[in-house]
């Protein structure tokens, strides 16, 4: 099997096929502990899911810098760069690490170099080297990185099309955090906006408050109501509104749900508000849009019988 070196930052990554290849992967709990320093060549990712650590790393020039990582936050350490953990006495620090490299391409699942010409963000993430890098996951990370190490004790370091792919994933996203990173440095508004947006989408279900909206992204409400508008066009309340009335045309089309319990199923406590809602943003009420529906089905399907 030929092997490169374990950086994520060599050009033949993005020219040949090659896939991942795993050298540890692990959970573990560390408490009073300070390692020496060492180096691998490896890229390495830890992981942060309880308490607090500090990681240092020496740079080429022997400089070194210090990084107080707590739950939540990760650190992508590049192959052969020295560095050590530091759990300081009465602290202790749940992580989870992946450490790998690369090998000639096997498998189904799409080579590192096929992934970079579809994906733009991972391109640029490959493209501009850093010997460590901080990232604060909003848990999406997280979830990927651990179904991947859970793969691999499961199937071991050549694992299959699953580690494969939950790898793409993993880098994808760290890709992407990377952007959001280097986004927020010059216009954080637009993080703060994304994140607003993803809230919404998760919690539309539910009665919200703009204040819980603002919480959630860290932001004045105020200040986020002003941003909101500038960058989509619409009122916070005008956006978790046409969001709520687009599942619940979905949820109209396409299942037997009560049209009175649809309501509930997006977030609005009262029914009657619910049809006027439906009624602005659809132009018909729910019971007519349902209706409408129906009839064209079966027009479809009749259509469809008398060719046959």
């Amino acid at each position: 099997m030929s092997e490169l070196s374990g950086s994520l930052f060599q050009q033949s990554l993005l020219e040949k096929e090659y896939s991942p290849h795993f050298f540890a992967y692990y959970y573990k709990q560390w408490e009073h502990y300070t390692m020496p320093y060492h180096q691998h060549n490896s890229t390495e990712i830890m992981y942060v899911i309880s308490g607090s650590c500090t990681v240092e790393v020496r740079s080429g020039t022997g400089g070194e810098e210090r990084f107080r990582l707590k739950r939540s936050e990760l650190i992508i350490l590049d192959a052969n760069v020295p560095h050590r953990l530091i759990v300081e006495p009465d602290t202790a620090c749940r992580m989870l690490n992946v450490e790998f490299g690369f090998a000639e391409h096997k498998g189904v699942v799409p080579s590192l170099s096929s992934l970079a010409r579809e994906e733009g963000d991972l391109a640029d993430f490959l493209q501009k080297p850093f010997i460590s890098l901080v990232l604060s996951d909003p848990e999406e990370v997280f979830h990927v990185l651990k179904a991947l190490v859970l793969e691999l004790d499961q199937h071991g370091k050549e694992g299959g099309s699953l580690v494969q792919l939950l790898f793409a994933e993993l880098l994808l996203r760290l890709s992407r955090l990377r952007r959001e990173r280097l986004v927020a440095s010059q216009q954080p508004s637009q993080l703060y906006v994304r994140r607003a947006v993803e809230f919404l989408h998760q919690n539309y279900d539910r009665s919200l408050q703009a204040s819980e909206v603002a919480a959630a992204v860290n932001v004045h409400p105020g200040y986020l109501h002003r941003i909101f508008k500038a960058q989509t066009g619409r009122t916070l309340t005008d956006y978790l509104n046409l969001l709520r009335m687009e599942k619940a045309k979905m949820l109209l089309a396409q299942s037997e749900i009560p049209v009175a319990e649809i309501a509930d199923y997006v977030g609005i406590s009262s029914r009657q508000y619910f049809h006027l809602l439906f009624k602005k943003y659809a132009g018909v009420t729910p019971v007519e849009y349902r209706n409408a529906i129906e009839r064209y089905s079966w027009s479809d399907n009749s259509l469809i019988s008398d060719e046959r």
